[in-house]
């Protein structure tokens, strides 16, 4: 596994409040996704949801800080988005094309993830099966993603291009990662 490194912006015109940068790197091994994220400087401004006594597969996780990753295959319009939020909580969605047909993906019946938080990062690491959706042989186009909300309720949209001119994760010309085929 070859991890990528990404480095996430602010959609142009919502600043960054926060002050913080977003980084991390995501790799690919056979069936394996592995994905590193980083929120780093004083979380003071940040809104961070609290640790859940019982994470769950939950919806619009995307209305508080959370961190998303979206992948797709070359070969079709179908992709699928993924939640982590620090709380926890989880989901993953599979699209039919751009936006519409949207439809929890019952493949993943759960996403593991380790957050850690300090005063001064934020840490989100997930490891899972992402050969339950897509074959080892197949290239996948990723994006990551993330919302983070201030404690006084502003948002700021982060990823590594921004090619709309509204923030938009879902758009395939975003995907701007490519994590190469595990074809033998």
């Amino acid at each position: 596994m070859h991890p990528r490194r990404f480095l996430l912006k602010p959609f142009p015109g919502e600043g960054n409040p926060a002050g913080v940068t977003i980084g991390g790197s995501i790799g690919r091994r056979a069936d394996s996704l592995s994905v590193h994220c980083e929120v780093r400087g004083n979380l003071s401004k940040v809104s961070i949801p609290a640790a859940a006594e019982a994470p769950r597969r939950k919806d619009r996780l995307w209305e508080e800080t959370c961190l998303e990753l979206f992948l797709g295959t070359a070969d079709s319009m179908e992709y699928w988005e993924f939640n982590f939020s620090p709380s926890g909580h989880w989901n993953a969605y599979r699209f039919t094309r751009y936006r519409e047909g949207r439809r929890e993906e019952r493949a993943i019946t759960s996403l593991p993830f380790d957050v850690r938080r300090d005063p001064e990062a934020l840490l989100l690491t997930a490891d899972f099966d992402v050969g339950k959706i897509v074959p080892a042989d197949k290239d996948l186009a990723a994006t990551v993603a993330a919302v983070i909300e201030t404690i006084d309720g502003g948002k700021s949209h982060w990823a590594p291009v921004h090619p709309a001119s509204r923030p938009d994760f879902h758009r395939r010309d975003g995907f701007a990662l490519t994590l190469p085929s595990m074809a033998i």
